[in-house]
């Protein structure tokens, strides 16, 4: 059998685990997931900007705003920046293709021979990838939502607040739920934190059987990979440079007031449930509450539901196809 070159594509809410994931399968020999990274998506958005990418100059100007710039975190990847904007430069005319150029440099660079990205925010993006990607294989990695939330509340970076972070969780697994049965298990596999880490040899061989790959025990290591591939700055990722800790499970019972669990259970108990998710048998919040957490909930999907609306109305003016061309082609 012909060995996969489909992009691997590693989603979750945030705080779900994801960057420990991406760690097990940059450990694979031939899977390389970079550190994140904030160009797939934001040049997917702008994409009219960059002209009519047949035109040469147009594409010297994407591989420019890819590498060149400190908020893509192209520097990130440790890559020869002009290397991969010449390659941009030159390669075929898409955007998934000058997308798809860098981070196959990664792999590149690492010896695979396969390449991947990682994001939380692609949960609520699979159309745009796979309009760039139409091969991705996507990996959803699940968390208990209470255990996400009470992550979220410690991060310095997470501003919204506690209904937000509940709101967050469930809109994801709304979303990844409905992307799973339309794209069924040939493009989207599921696992769970918890098991990963009180299990985490046949998870992963279970892994790497959808991805079509040969299982490989170094991956059961991955914090021998986290000065490598996970960024200095990003302190609240610390838990990925020591050995895998069951412990880790099950904190929203320490870290979350009885009212936020209240909350929690009445705003996730379905969605809890499917997931294998025990509820605690918490009392009702306060009605106040509840109503809060719901126009918090209403806001964010309204707002995603723009954002699809806008998408649509911007595909009606692109300037030739999006795709990645397979190499070689």
């Amino acid at each position: 059998m012909t060995a996969s070159t489909r992009p691997v594509f590693l989603l979750g809410c945030p705080r779900s685990g994801t960057t420990l994931l991406q760690l097990m399968l940059h450990a694979h020999p031939r899977i390389a997931l970079p550190p994140e990274n904030r160009f797939v998506l934001p040049a997917y958005e702008r994409r009219l900007a960059f002209g009519d990418l047949r035109d040469r100059g147009n594409r010297a100007g994407l591989a420019q705003w890819i590498t060149g710039r400190q908020e893509t975190r192209f520097h990130e990847l440790g890559l020869d920046t002009a290397t991969v904007a010449s390659r941009i430069t030159d390669g075929p005319p898409t955007l998934g293709s000058a997308l798809g150029t860098a981070l196959r440099a990664y792999a590149e660079q690492h010896g695979k021979t396969r390449w991947g990205d990682k994001r939380p925010a692609y949960a609520l993006h699979v159309p745009e990838i796979l309009r760039l990607f139409p091969d991705a294989q996507f990996v959803h990695l699940v968390r208990d939502g209470r255990d996400c939330v009470a992550s979220l509340l410690r991060m310095p970076w997470w501003h919204a607040g506690f209904h937000e972070a509940v709101a967050t969780w469930s809109q994801v697994m709304d979303t990844t739920r409905r992307h799973a049965r339309r794209l069924g298990p040939d493009s989207w596999h599921e696992l769970r934190y918890e098991d990963l880490l009180t299990d985490p040899e046949p998870v992963l061989r279970g892994l790497c059987a959808y991805l079509g790959e040969e299982y490989d025990p170094s991956m059961t290591e991955p914090y021998r990979l986290a000065e490598v591939a996970v960024p200095a700055r990003k302190t609240w990722h610390r838990n990925t440079h020591g050995a895998l800790d069951a412990s880790r499970s099950g904190t929203w019972r320490q870290r979350l007031t009885p009212d936020q669990i209240r909350l929690c259970e009445a705003a996730l108990g379905d969605r809890l449930t499917r997931a294998g998710y025990e509820p605690s048998g918490a009392v009702r919040p306060a009605p106040g509450e509840l109503l809060r957490y719901r126009r918090v909930s209403a806001l964010r999907r309204a707002a995603h539901a723009r954002r699809r609306l806008r998408d649509r109305r911007t595909r009606q003016r692109e300037r030739g196809p999006v795709a990645e061309v397979p190499p070689g082609i």
